[in-house]
């Protein structure tokens, strides 16, 4: 993989970065601006159901900021590209595709295989 590659993966990392960031902080703005007792049962039930949606969104996403900032410090290391499982490069179609893959897709899907046998 050249240069102009890490750098094209490494601005694409940062503004997914930027972007979980802005949902983030627009999350915590709407929660903190809903204030007030709400009478009404079925519109407190509703609004706590959405709450709960967005929460587990932000969970979702907080999951990949990590992968994120393990991607952008793999590029910083000189790792980014090469499969954790058998050191072999990772296919640049993949990575344009999911640039946090750690993974190249022969060992992802061996290891997705030996998931679905164990039953998780």
């Amino acid at each position: 993989m050249d240069e102009q590659d890490l750098l094209r993966f490494k601005e694409q990392l940062e503004g997914m970065k930027a972007e979980i960031n802005i949902d983030v902080e627009q999350t915590l703005n709407e929660m903190t601006s809903h204030v007030g007792n709400i009478p009404d049962p079925n519109d407190r039930a509703s609004m706590e159901s959405d709450r709960s949606f967005e929460l587990r969104i932000r969970g979702r996403e907080r999951k990949l900021m990590d992968k994120v900032e393990e991607a952008l410090a793999r590029i910083d290391d000189g790792t980014f590209g090469i499969c954790a499982g058998c050191g072999c490069d990772i296919a640049i179609k993949r990575l344009r595709a999911r640039p946090v893959a750690k993974y190249c897709i022969d060992c992802k899907s061996r290891q997705e295989q030996r998931e679905k046998e164990q039953g998780r």
